[in-house]
């Protein structure tokens, strides 16, 4: 749950959820210089540096966190954390994820991985306890783009179909149905990943906001409060 201390300050807490080498910390790399640099650095600013706790083959081994501010409502603050993706870290992903607003899905792109993306997906359902989409905004980046045979957008939605993480026309969270990005997470290269972010920041400002910390009711006319938070 969004978090507001003494001083007005708001924490949001996105967290970047993939199995092992999706891409997590590398987007969260590129996100950060991105935003530092300009390119894309109208809305927020990274504050600090990031925290990483890695092995020594660079793989992650707790987790990385950045922190961001909103340049439009200074007192926002976006803590984007990722997990370790290897199977053995299944116990830490559990606490991280504790307190978490929104979740990114990194799926890594190479078909030869389907298996990987679905058990860290079925896992991810099983620590959010049934709270994806419905209280929690999910998004999906649709990793490495930049390498061939990878999969496609309609792919990874009918496997979002599958594990019930993709609602039909006819059902009031179809609005709020995961957009699935393609993305290359690589500075050089860099594709959809501030806008992934971006998205999912102003998701969860609506679930707040309107929906007080579930979806919103699109069924129903709403008008946005003055202070919705914004980027």
């Amino acid at each position: 749950m969004v978090r507001i201390n003494k001083s007005g300050e708001v924490f949001v807490k996105l967290l970047y959820w993939g199995c092992a080498g999706s891409g997590k910390t590398t987007a969260v790399d590129t996100l950060y210089r991105l935003t530092k640099e300009g390119t894309f650095g109208k809305d927020v600013t990274p504050t600090g540096s990031l925290t990483k706790i890695a092995m020594a083959s660079g793989s992650t081994l707790y987790f990385d966190r950045g922190i961001f501010q909103s340049k439009k409502q200074a007192k926002i603050f976006y803590h984007v954390y990722t997990v370790a993706g290897q199977a053995r870290f299944s116990p830490l992903r559990k606490k991280i994820f504790l307190g978490t607003d929104g979740v990114i899905f990194v799926f890594d792109g190479q078909k030869s991985r389907i298996e990987d993306n679905i058990n860290s997906l079925k896992e991810l359902k099983n620590v959010a306890a049934d709270k994806l989409i419905s209280e929690l905004p999910m998004l999906v980046m649709v990793n490495k783009q930049d390498l061939p045979n990878t999969l496609t957008k309609a792919e990874v939605e009918e496997i979002l179909k599958a594990e019930g993480l993709f609602y039909p026309p006819e059902h009031k969270l179809n609005a709020w149905n995961p957009i699935v990005y393609e993305t290359i997470a690589l500075y050089s290269n860099a594709q959809n990943v501030y806008k992934v972010f971006a998205e999912l920041a102003r998701r969860t400002a609506l679930y707040q906001a309107i929906g007080d910390g579930k979806a919103p009711d699109t069924t129903k006319p709403v008008k946005l409060p003055p202070d919705v938070p914004d980027l």
